[in-house]
């Protein structure tokens, strides 16, 4: 019975890690093709790689200003992911 109550715990910690990583990357590609769609709608110019490149763009610039915090958010959450499973297997 523990060991179901460590797994969901493990499980619920591994939907918050998921939501905190992906979660910069995806508002910010969010918010630019919100603002290029009003512009496209105002100007009437619906051209697709109108709004691929900024989304690009900005998915770029998310990863570099965040993607070292991201990869140690990652990085400590495995090492404890393997902690918890060496503990449960025992």
């Amino acid at each position: 019975m523990q060991q179901d109550a460590q797994l969901l715990s493990l499980a619920d910690q591994t939907l918050w890690v998921t939501a905190l990583i992906a979660g910069p990357v995806l508002i910010a590609a969010l918010v630019i093709g919100l603002i290029v769609g009003i512009i496209q709608a105002a100007t009437s110019v619906n051209e697709q790689t109108l709004t691929f490149v900024p989304k690009l763009a900005i998915v770029a610039l998310v990863f570099v200003v965040l993607g070292g915090t991201m990869m140690a958010l990652l990085g400590d959450f495995l090492r404890e992911i393997f902690a918890q499973i060496a503990l449960i297997s025992a």
